[in-house]
């Protein structure tokens, strides 16, 4: 059964289930997305790391070397930082919301009651 939740102009699908059809599914979708965010946080890191690095070079360039080179404008800093770190944590944030909603229904509800389960959720149990 769907029903449909409207959210500032977004129609999201929010399933019910029988909690006991869901709790098997939960822990792999737990392991799965905890992997997501492990995931994006290397990403994250690798990315910093990298910036780290192309600043060490280019502050180790001598001044006449460093005026021919040139460094990136601000704004373009701004926007790969927005690209490479701000954008994912926001996908790992959410990531953490959906872990938390799926324990929650591990811990509190009984298999009998009807609980509200999350799209993704959904498919991963209907794969």
């Amino acid at each position: 059964m769907t029903d449909p939740i409207i959210h500032s102009g977004f129609v999201i699908a929010a399933h019910h289930r029988k909690a006991g059809e869901v709790l098997p599914f939960i822990d792999a979708y737990v392991a799965k997305k905890e992997q997501e965010i492990a995931e994006i946080e290397q990403m994250v890191e690798r990315y910093e790391k990298r910036r780290l690095m192309e600043d060490r070079a280019y502050q180790s360039m001598s001044t006449l070397r460093r005026m021919l080179t040139g460094k990136k404008p601000d704004h373009h800093l701004a926007v790969e930082y927005i690209h490479f770190v701000r954008k994912p944590m926001e996908k790992a944030r959410a990531l953490r919301l959906e872990i938390e909603s799926a324990r929650s229904i591990k811990n509190v509800a009984a298999p009998t009651d009807i609980v509200t389960i999350s799209y993704d959720l959904a498919n991963e149990m209907n794969e």
